[in-house]
């Protein structure tokens, strides 16, 4: 059979063409009244559907329903973030494994199995007894620890300096506040006395004639 001359009175699409849905035209159209809505309540409103991700409609979301990790974080953490600290703990009870005179550093603590590596910070706790003379350098250590290594006649080098904790502006004036309340009574008995010596050295009055 031969094809079909193309012209304007066989001219059509190639694909089918399929009306858009129109609401809120009537209760004829199909989609009349509440336009597929519903009645009322917040998804009937516009832009109600342009919600964020994990919004719970207003109730207590997800996140802050489950617990939070506790611990020392930075300051740009809060609450919680990518940026929390953290130090692998390590005893002194566990420096048994090393020798007398040996050198603790967290290569050496990597050779000897107490961590698997040194991407994180070391810091060494006093739990336990440690009776050889050992050179440590770690990250950070707790008072009772050093005491207990210097005790045994070892030293401590740490490896990252302690950062020093910031005075509080409030707590600064509160100390400077009973100073000043000293430096003031202690000026106002000597401002007081003053009066007093130039009354002494006025003449009595005279006597009436």
């Amino acid at each position: 059979m031969p094809e079909k001359k193309l012209n304007l009175s066989n001219l059509q699409p190639a694909q089918e063409r399929k009306d858009r849905k129109r609401v809120g035209r009537g209760p004829g159209s199909g989609k009349g009244r509440y336009a597929g809505r519903g009645i009322k309540g917040q998804k009937s409103r516009s832009g109600s559907h342009k919600m964020r991700a994990g919004f719970e409609g207003g109730q207590m979301p997800l996140h802050m329903r489950i617990g939070k990790l506790r611990g020392s974080t930075s300051k740009d953490a809060m609450p919680v973030g990518p940026f929390r600290t953290y130090t692998h703990p390590i005893n002194v009870r566990d420096l048994d494994r090393f020798d007398a005179g040996d050198v603790v550093t967290p290569e050496s603590l990597v050779e000897k199995g107490l961590i698997k590596n040194t991407k994180t910070d070391i810091k060494l706790l006093a739990n336990g007894e440690v009776s050889k003379k050992l050179t440590i350098r770690v990250h950070a250590i707790s008072a009772a620890a050093r005491e207990k290594i210097e005790a045994a006649g070892g030293s401590v080098e740490l490896l990252r300096e302690p950062k020093l904790k910031k005075k509080k502006h409030h707590a600064a004036a509160k100390s400077e506040a009973p100073e000043a309340a000293e430096e003031a009574a202690e000026e106002t008995p000597a401002a007081e006395a003053a009066p007093e010596e130039t009354a002494t050295d006025e003449a009595p009055p005279a006597a009436d004639e």
